[in-house]
């Protein structure tokens, strides 16, 4: 008994059927394609208050400034980037823990701002932070 095509008989196919797969494909392009832009949406909420107590601020904070030509301040006076470390120790009287308020000049290039940040890590002052001016409502 031989098979042959004028039997009647189907011959074997020795290819992957892709329609299926590419059917679910397309299903999840589509899930993909609408749940997406759901993910990105930023929805009003009401955040819950704290009862934590408020922390301690310092009474004469601490700020660096540097001006759109590079220039350092070290609250009122003006300091050269190698006297860094002896000014601060006379403006913090030694308290290496003191947060130091970094502020820098929009037109400031970024690379100037990341040597002051290490400026201040090398004369031992880790904590600091970056101060910037707050929108008014509109």
């Amino acid at each position: 008994m031989s098979l042959s095509l004028d039997d009647g008989e189907l011959e074997l196919a020795h290819e992957i059927n892709v329609t299926p797969f590419i059917d679910v494909m397309l299903v999840l392009l589509i899930i993909f394609m609408v749940a997406a832009p759901l993910a990105t949406v930023d929805a009003p909420v009401a955040l819950p208050t704290s009862n934590a107590a408020a922390s301690q601020r310092d009474d004469r904070p601490v700020y660096l400034s540097i001006d759109a030509r590079g220039h350092w301040t070290l609250d009122e006076e003006a300091v050269a980037r190698e006297h860094l470390g002896p000014a601060l120790e006379r403006h913090t009287q030694g308290d290496h823990q003191r947060r130091i308020l970094l502020r820098g000049d929009r037109l400031l290039a970024y690379e100037q701002l990341m040597q002051a940040m290490n400026a201040l890590r090398d004369a031992g002052y880790p904590r600091l932070a970056l101060v910037g001016l707050q929108e008014p409502p509109e």
